[in-house]
This record gives structure tokens, sequence and C-alpha cells, in this order.
């Protein structure tokens, strides 16, 4: 069976990201996560979705900054 949750730690590993931002993205809610007792765990799915959200932003960004060079709207006809 595939781990479900993670410590803040291993959630942190799995991202390449340090703690200390990871518990910054938990703050600000760009990341979910779930209490069992006093223990904080981050869903795998959680990791995902934020993943995708991350990729989806990326690929705005990408098709916004083809649009704004000179001659983009003439070379995509």
């Amino acid at each position: 069976m595939e781990k479900l949750l993670f410590t803040p730690d291993e959630a942190a590993h799995a991202l390449a990201i340090g703690r200390s931002k990871l518990y910054q993205l938990l703050q600000v809610g760009e990341l979910e996560s779930v209490h069992i007792r006093t223990c904080r765990r981050v869903p795998a799915a959680a990791l995902s979705n934020y993943v995708e959200r991350l990729q989806a932003l990326a690929g705005g960004q990408v098709a916004a900054a083809r649009l704004r060079r000179p001659g983009a709207l003439t070379e995509a006809r």
C-alpha cells in the first residue's frame, strides 16, 4: 500500500524544499494538512495537487510570455 500521509519533513523532502518553506506553504494555505491529535501530516493527494497547480501556473506563464514576444501574433497564423 502506498503511503497516504507524510510528516512535514517527509513532505518537504518530497517537494525538494526546506522545512521552513513547507511550513510557510502550510501557513498561507497553499498546501493542505491534517492533524491527528498533536501530529501534523500532509496527505499525498495534497502534494500532488500542489505540484499540479505549480505546473498549470508555469504553463500559463509560458503561454503569456510567448504572446508578449514581438511578432508572436503573426507567427501563430
